[in-house]
Parts: C-alpha cells; sequence; structure tokens
C-alpha cells in the first residue's frame, strides 16, 4: 500500500476565489475587442492556459488567430488580472485551514496552476510562499492543463511518483490534467461540472478536511474508488 506524500494544488477556484476576478479582466478584454462575453465561453475557459482562452476568445469574436494580436491581448489581459489581484484574494472554503494543517504535519505541497509566473507570484503575496515546497506555472511547461505536464513536473520536482500526491482541483482542465499525469483528484465546487471518474472524488468543499480524511481519500482513489460525493 503506498501512502499520501504530497498534495499538489491548483490555483485559481480551488484555493482562492480569483475566477470573479478573471471574470472582470475577461469581460473587459470583450468589450476592447468589441464583443460581449457569454457565460458559455466564461464556462470554456475556466483552468485554461493563456494561450488556449486566447484561441477561444479570437475564434468565439471570429478575429483572425494572429499569434502577435492573441499574445497582446493575453498580455493585456494578465496585467488587468494582476491588479485585481494586487486588491487582495479572497480565500475559498475551507482552504487556508487546510493548507496550515498540512503545514504542521510536514506534508509537502505543490502550487500548480496555468497561471503565467508573472501574476502567480502576485498571487503568492496574498496566499503565503510558506505553504509550497515547489510551484509549477502554465508558462513553465511544454504543454500547459489539460496536459499532464504540469503535474508531472510538480511530481518530480518533489521527488514524489504523481501516484503518490492527491491533487486538488476545480476545473474540468485541471482534473483531466492531474488525472492523465496519475494523481488521484479531489475535485472541489466550481460553477463549470467536472464529471466523476475511479480516479477523483467530489467534496463540497475544503471545510473540516483534515491529514486523516486526504489519506483516506487518497487510498481509495488508488484502488479506483471514486465516483461518489463526500
Amino acid at each position: 500500500m503506498t501512502h499520501l506524500r504530497a498534495v499538489l494544488f491548483d490555483m485559481d477556484g480551488t484555493l482562492v476565489d480569483s475566477e470573479k476576478l478573471w471574470d472582470i479582466s475577461l469581460e473587459q478584454l470583450y468589450r476592447r475587442l468589441g464583443g460581449e462575453l457569454t457565460p458559455q465561453v466564461r464556462d470554456a475557459t475556466v483552468g485554461g492556459s493563456a494561450e488556449g482562452v486566447m484561441r477561444i476568445v479570437y475564434t468565439d469574436l471570429g478575429l483572425d488567430l494572429d499569434p502577435a494580436h492573441m499574445a497582446e491581448s493575453a498580455d493585456w489581459l494578465h496585467e488587468r488580472t494582476a491588479e485585481l489581484f494586487d486588491d487582495g484574494l479572497p480565500w475559498c472554503e475551507g482552504a487556508r485551514e487546510l493548507l496550515d494543517s498540512l503545514v504542521e504535519s510536514g506534508v509537502p505541497m505543490a502550487l500548480v496552476t496555468n497561471t503565467r509566473r508573472a501574476l502567480a507570484e502576485r498571487a503568492l503575496n496574498s496566499i503565503g510562499r510558506h505553504y509550497f515546497s515547489v510551484s509549477v506555472c502554465g508558462d513553465e511547461v511544454a504543454r500547459a492543463k489539460p496536459a499532464p505536464d504540469p503535474y508531472e513536473r510538480a511530481a518530480a520536482l518533489l521527488g514524489v511518483h504523481p501516484g503518490d500526491c492527491l491533487a486538488v482541483e476545480d476545473s474540468v482542465t485541471g482534473a483531466d490534467s492531474a488525472e492523465d499525469a496519475g494523481c488521484p483528484v479531489l475535485v472541489v465546487p466550481n460553477d463549470v461540472e467536472v464529471p466523476r471518474t475511479p480516479r477523483r472524488r467530489h467534496v463540497s468543499s475544503l471545510t473540516e478536511l483534515g491529514i486523516p480524511q486526504l489519506r483516506e481519500i487518497h487510498a481509495e482513489l488508488r484502488l479506483g474508488l471514486g465516483e461518489r460525493s463526500a
């Protein structure tokens, strides 16, 4: 029987309720580009990489997929979001308490996000860098989420096998990335429903989850006993 050796956390919508801030900046980008953001398109962008989000946006607006223009829009989006981040990030329910428990128990943690490094660094000013032994950002891997690269890299940096980690995610993109990397996945709620699989466990929130519960969930998911809501 293998044991839980590390916990790998997504950031936006998992630890901090920053998706609402992305809502603001993405709506403002749409107005700059002469369009209106729909709920369906917003749902499609949740958890996406900078490049992936721009492909969705430009395709939706019928704009030419010009790499230079898309990169300029991505830069504007991240700079605007960074300004919103600097005003402070609200914690998701139970997230900070869970991080504190893991630190006290000496369980290594990684931050695994599709957010660019520059913006993630701004977020870490609010979240607290001391929680994480390593962090991996979407612009630091060959393929961002939903590819498995970010979670594979995080596990490698921690020196553990992905199967010995528990990934905590809130999006379809992130859950697919973690599972394809070989991590059991704990899914917390978001506006976009994440499909259930034998390697995933859905919970209503991170509140009242402690080390014993995480170890139990990890052990059960290693046996393929997911597909139920806790």
